[in-house]
């Protein structure tokens, strides 16, 4: 996706500057799928006050996939900006990746279910309901990223439903889990939130309880050699900045300041 937004500064920062005009940038962001819908919504508005155009590079935060943000680094692609998974960020701080003092927190993101639109309603919000849910599913999926993992090797468990529900699970890899609910290839789907509301044909039906949730931070920050550190870092700081944090509690995501 490519958003191309390139004006002169607002009015009053004309005013300060005079007549000169900004310099526009090109700023690549890779981002992972939790927070990309709030970072759809809010790019345009920074480019059009920045002058500079976005180019969005979309993949997973870990995994195999030639398209995970890490492979994608490793491989020499060149990014500005990087949004993902907080601990898989920190990862590639540890790998010297990422430029000192970057990293900005962003979200965090917690695991809901969807079914198929006009499909009977489930309930999720006890554990006893969400356990009942996923042993009367005829089908289960859930995503291949943080989420899905811990729905794998520790939800199940922990509701003592694993043996059960294992013949009729699948780990999703690179579609979003509610387009595979909504075709119907599955009955029920579990991921982050964020992921699942804006998918046409599926129903979001709610949260895990709290008790067993998995919350997932989502960071941002500066890879190492960025053509445009100084544009980067305004970003993410606008990203995480109080006034946009209605935008980003509006596509699923919870925000930094309210835990």
């Amino acid at each position: 996706m490519k958003i191309s937004v390139k004006h002169l500064m607002g009015a009053a920062c004309l005013l300060a500057a005079g007549t000169a005009q900004v310099s526009a940038e090109e700023i690549k962001v890779m981002t992972s799928g939790g927070f990309t819908a709030a970072y759809q919504k809010l790019g345009p508005a920074f480019a059009t006050a920045h002058g500079d155009t976005l180019t969005t590079i979309l993949g997973p935060s870990m995994g195999k996939a030639p398209e995970a943000i890490p492979n994608r680094l490793d491989r020499g692609e060149q990014a500005d900006v990087v949004i993902m998974v907080g601990y898989a960020l920190d990862e590639l701080i540890k790998q010297g990746k990422i430029e000192p003092g970057s990293r900005v927190e962003l979200a965090d993101s917690r695991i809901g279910a969807v079914v198929r639109a006009g499909a009977p309603r489930v309930s999720v919000g006890t554990p006893e309901a969400l356990r009942e849910t996923l042993l009367h599913a005829r089908s289960i999926a859930y995503s291949d990223s943080a989420s899905g993992v811990y729905v794998q090797n520790e939800l199940f468990a922990k509701l003592g439903v694993a043996d059960q529900v294992k013949p009729k699970s699948k780990m999703i890899e690179k579609t979003p889990v509610a387009s595979v609910v909504a075709k119907g290839d599955y009955e029920l789907g579990f991921q982050q939130v964020s992921e699942l509301l804006p998918v046409k044909g599926a129903t979001f039906v709610g949260k895990i309880p709290e008790s067993l949730q998995s919350v997932t931070r989502f960071a941002g920050a500066v890879p190492k050699g960025a053509a445009h550190a100084a544009e980067a870092r305004a970003l993410l700081q606008y990203l995480a900045s109080p006034a946009v944090q209605p935008t980003v509690r509006a596509t699923g995501l919870d925000s930094v300041s309210a835990q």
